[in-house]
């Protein structure tokens, strides 16, 4: 007999929602966590890069209020207590994740576990067995091989920038994505010299191209190099070459790699188990499932969708169907193309389902609308008449089905779940036209490039 019904190996998102659930349902459950829990998100993720981002948007405000008659005196910034802030922050929330657990009567252990196979998991000098083992090891930036990098004080990982004792003067961002676009509107916000170099022509690569151009040029203080390729880092010195092959540099206190993450798969048995393992992480099926019998994979480690809210789903649906082996019947898969993504910079962006280029490239024949954020009564009143904001819904020619919703706006990353729902549901143009929204509000813009749509 097994010593539980569940073993869940990793304290994520994932991990964490998986175990709560089960917990809850009545199982027998091992949420097994050497280093915090909670994982990267609430840890050096999620959480505390938006506590500051929060912090540097009222630092943005504060510093702008003269114009609507707000002046502020003598506004300074703090590092140190920022710092402080945000430790309270992800302390408050990992002891919650701590009482959600104990609440949903699940065991927590606090090792490094290893995969032994189906139904195994070692850990602290023993050996646990379950029915069903949940892994969710989740993700670790990626360092790529650049001359210079390795064992440079002067280039950090996300991690290492959330922990930096003072605010750098000069920031080199290399890599345009999600995480480099917070942290450089982040650092350019509260007042450092930012670039960003970025490989590809444009930043944000999931984000539809037109908004994201859009969003770059209305990121302040950050001096962008697209299409350039890093070639050496020497101490605070990034080398790159353009496009045409012209060499180029940038001087920094801080140098921030963020190319990306990739799947943790090395010092826990996932290569020596037997899993099958593909370019990105585990393979798992849309119930979660991994080649191996009663063993599930959610999360990062996946490499299907590196975002703590997908996690979230992975777990639940992995649970869903651990639960009842018919429950896939019922809808609980994972839809991989509607999970939303959100960039939580100055300005915000949010997006869900294909882009025009997605669904050109794909074949479909669409129509598309782009309204200006100023179509938006709220996004006046607290943006003001530059701003620069927008929404763009992307829309099935034939069957006039919506096949994407884009923000660039604030709020973006809260608007954005209605936007979901839209396409969960399969809604119309017609009939996300007919959607009641409250004005004034950010979300009205989504109505407003529904009407925009000449479909």
């Amino acid at each position: 007999m097994s010593d539980y019904d569940v073993i869940v190996l990793g304290g994520g998102p994932g991990g964490y929602i998986a175990a709560e659930r089960l917990g809850h349902a009545g199982k027998k459950v091992l949420l097994v966590e050497g280093q915090y829990l909670g994982g990267t998100c609430l840890n050096v993720g999620c959480i505390p890069t938006k506590t500051l981002l929060n912090a540097a948007k009222s630092y943005a405000h504060a510093q702008h209020g003269a114009r609507i008659g707000l002046t502020v005196e003598g506004l300074s910034l703090d590092w140190a207590k920022l710092q402080a802030w945000k430790k309270k922050v992800v302390d408050t929330l990992v002891g919650g994740v701590a009482q959600s657990e104990k609440k949903a009567g699940v065991e927590v252990l606090e090792a490094y576990g290893r995969f032994e196979g189906p139904g195994r998991v070692s850990a602290d000098g023993r050996t646990y067995t379950a029915e069903h083992v949940i892994l969710a090891t989740g993700s670790v930036p990626v360092m790529p091989p650049i001359p210079g990098v390795r064992d440079n004080p002067q280039v950090v990982d996300s991690t290492g920038l959330l922990d930096i004792p003072e605010q750098p003067k000069r920031l080199v961002v290399i890599g345009g994505g999600v995480i480099g676009i917070e942290f450089a509107s982040l650092f350019a916000t509260l007042g450092s010299q930012v670039s960003v170099i970025e490989m590809l022509p444009e930043i944000v690569p999931n984000m539809d191209t037109e908004l994201a151009a859009t969003m770059r040029r209305a990121l302040k203080g950050i001096d962008f190099h697209l299409s350039c390729r890093v070639t050496k880092v020497d101490g605070g010195t990034v080398h790159f070459e353009t496009a045409d092959g012209s060499p180029g540099s940038v001087e920094a206190d801080v140098v921030l790699m963020a190319v990306g993450r990739r799947a943790a798969l090395e010092g826990w048995g996932a290569q020596e188990s037997g899993l099958d393992i593909g370019r990105g992480g585990i393979v798992v099926d849309d119930r979660m499932r991994t080649n191996l019998p009663g063993v599930w994979a959610v999360g990062d480690v996946t490499g299907r969708s590196l975002l703590a809210h997908a996690a979230y789903r992975m777990g639940e649906v992995a649970v869903a169907n651990i639960l009842d082996p018919q429950a896939h019947r019922r809808g609980e898969v994972m839809r991989w193309h509607l999970v939303p993504w959100a960039v939580y910079s100055l300005p915000e962006a949010a997006g869900v389902g294909l882009t025009e280029q997605q669904a050109r490239a794909a074949g479909r024949d669409v129509v598309t609308a782009t309204v200006p954020g100023y179509m938006s009564g709220r996004f006046i009143a607290e943006e003001g008449t530059q701003a620069v904001g927008a929404s763009k819904i992307v829309v099935d020619a034939r069957t006039r089905q919506v096949l994407g919703i884009h923000l660039l706006a604030p709020y973006a990353s809260e608007a954005i779940w209605g936007a979901t729902a839209v396409l969960e549901t399969e809604l119309s143009i017609d009939d996300l036209r007919q959607v009641v929204i409250p004005h004034p509000t950010i979300s009205e813009l989504i109505r407003e490039a529904a009407w925009a749509v000449k479909a």
